[in-house]
């Protein structure tokens, strides 16, 4: 008779067990673990665009209604610098098509001295176009948080065509610092 633990054990391996969770890599738990220790954030100025200005003015807004870090505008004082690219694009769609439907046919006969002329004609005609421009809005940032020592310890590319009652930046923005506030806690959770 087989032990009823064995019979299980080989159950569960024949079943094929879930795998276990991996571990966090270790460069990926360095990183987190380095946000615990950021007290003043400078954000510097973001690259791309014309609107890129506006996007670290939103940026900094969001990231300061966290309530994670002590914003400065002076670098010398910055535990970290956040750097990265910002877009905010403003464009119409246009959509163009047509369809277009024909047919002729004609007949006719010639004289004749007994009989009328004969003569027939067909025509079918369908055309239809259609012309449509859609306005809309996308808004694109990388960002990343670089020590002293120029590591770069997080990163993270948001993007957005805008949400139902705000803008594509100001919702990129919010996604960086939920993203942000969201690795902050798994850093938390290492200690």
């Amino acid at each position: 008779m087989i032990p009823i633990s064995l019979l299980a054990g080989a159950l569960f391996l024949a079943g094929g067990a879930a795998d276990p969770p991996q571990p966090m890599p270790a460069i990926e738990e360095a990183g987190l673990r380095q946000l615990l220790t950021i007290r003043r954030v400078y954000v510097d100025r973001l690259t791309g665009g014309e609107t890129a200005a506006q996007m670290r003015d939103i940026l900094i807004s969001s990231i300061a209604s966290s309530e994670l870090f002590v914003l400065t505008e002076n670098p010398e004082r910055a535990d970290v610098t956040l750097r990265g690219a910002a877009e905010d694009l403003v464009f119409s769609d246009v959509h163009t098509s047509q369809d277009s439907i024909n047919a002729r046919a004609n007949i006719g006969s010639g004289k004749s001295a007994n009989q009328r002329p004969v003569t027939a004609g067909l025509g079918v005609g369908e055309n239809e176009s259609e012309h449509s421009t859609e306005r809309r809005h996308e808004a694109i940032a990388a960002v990343r948080l670089v020590n002293k020592d120029g590591d770069v310890i997080w990163s993270t590319t948001q993007e957005s065509l805008g949400a139902k009652f705000r803008g594509a930046s100001a919702d990129v923005a919010d996604k960086i610092t939920a993203k942000l506030k969201e690795d902050f806690e798994k850093a938390r959770k290492l200690k």
